[in-house]
């Protein structure tokens, strides 16, 4: 399995939208990617860090793949219109990693 992580990192002067992205973003995601082989996707908004630190991420959207090669073709597919949707919820540029995924 494959796990995409859409990672948006916390800064000052930074916004996002958490509502749009887990109710139109995702949304919009899973309408897109299911039919073109998505197993699944997760939302992490950040509340907080270690003691008084500020979360490290305003939020954390996960996609979840069988292969690599499924979801390049999916994201290659759709993807141009997935991007054109983030500056609806945010003025963050994220950071993907894709990395091999085993539930323990």
């Amino acid at each position: 399995m494959i796990r995409i992580a859409v990672l948006y990192p916390n800064a000052d002067g930074k916004t996002f939208d958490v509502d749009y992205y887990k109710n139109t973003h995702m949304k919009l995601v899973q309408e897109k990617l299911d039919p073109l082989g998505l197993a699944g996707c997760e939302v992490d908004a950040g509340i907080a860090g270690l003691g008084d630190a500020p979360a490290p991420y305003a939020t954390i959207g996960y996609m979840f793949f069988e292969t690599l090669e499924a979801f390049q073709a999916g994201f290659a597919q759709v993807g141009a219109e997935l991007v054109a949707d983030i500056p609806n919820y945010t003025n963050i540029e994220p950071i993907i990693q894709i990395s091999d995924y085993e539930k323990l």
